[in-house]
């Protein structure tokens, strides 16, 4: 590792697809485990898309990942796995005074939860109050559990498609219904390519724009101001697939028994009766 002055410092630490490959590859010479690397990957791919579009790692970048993590709704657990590999890249890379030291502690006080009547509720309010952006925003996360850094993926192109084609690889389904509602928007805005969400100078909408919207919703609405925000649309959808997929797990168990019950009745096992067994052993 060359000796870095003052000025490599002061510009920062750059990241990008490349880099992050030949430190997986490093890591994985010096004996990491699969799962540990994987927790990397998915860590640095996530800073990628918080850094600002230069790309660099500064002092106090992580410092406001990790808040910004924290407002998407990850985990103290998840948190700290992220940084972790985020601080064994900066180490790989010989900026350590770039690092940011200490585990979040287990978060103590519950989250709050929205309900599906509640997030109803928020859309009928949007609807009455003409907040067609917001009403969208809305939707959206609470029917992708994706977060605000992806916001920027929603393009014409896309919606088009019907799925979101994230910075990682992952296709993400957009309801047919819901994109009917976002072309629609987007046809009325003028946006016939890239992303629709832009704030009033045409761009895409900031974290903290998004944020504030959705609050301004909720009390106009008269739900808690504290769930109005992207991390806890995220936890309704988590919620609601889960119910989803349980609800699926039955239906394959019932199926599975009436499969079964139909061979038993062909092929099953018959025990005998008395006068079967009575002139097997005669």
């Amino acid at each position: 590792m060359k000796i870095k002055t003052q000025k490599k410092a002061d510009a920062g630490v750059p990241l990008s697809p490349g880099e992050m490959e030949s430190f997986l590859e490093d890591m994985r010479a010096r004996g990491r485990v699969e799962d540990t690397l994987d927790w990397y990957r998915r860590g640095l791919r996530k800073l990628y898309l918080f850094l600002p579009e230069e790309k660099r790692i500064r002092r106090g970048t992580l410092a406001g990942w990790r808040g910004a993590l924290l407002a998407e709704g990850y985990a103290s657990s998840t948190v700290n796995l992220f940084l972790s590999g985020a601080n064994s890249y900066l180490e790989y890379r010989g900026f350590r005074e770039f690092q940011l030291t200490g585990q979040l502690k287990k978060e103590r006080k519950l989250q709050p939860e929205l309900t599906r009547n509640e997030y109803l509720h928020l859309l009928r309010t949007a609807k009455a109050l003409e907040r067609e952006r917001t009403y969208l925003l809305v939707k959206f996360f609470a029917s992708t559990g994706l977060s605000v850094q992806e916001i920027g993926c929603v393009s014409a192109e896309s919606v088009r498609q019907g799925r979101i084609l994230l910075p990682d690889g992952r296709a993400v389904h957009l309801a047919p219904c819901f994109c009917g509602e976002l072309l629609e928007y987007a046809a009325r805005e003028g946006c016939r390519s890239g992303p629709i969400f832009l704030d009033r100078g045409g761009k895409p909408m900031s974290r903290t724009n998004v944020t504030g919207s959705i609050k301004q919703l909720c009390l106009a609405a008269g739900i808690p101001e504290e769930k109005g925000n992207p991390r806890c649309l995220r936890k309704l959808y988590l919620a609601t697939k889960a119910n989803v997929e349980a609800n699926i797990s039955v239906l394959v168990e019932q199926a599975m028994d009436r499969i079964l019950e139909r061979e038993q009745q062909d092929v099953g096992w018959e025990s005998p009766g008395p006068e079967d067994e009575r002139r097997r052993r005669a």
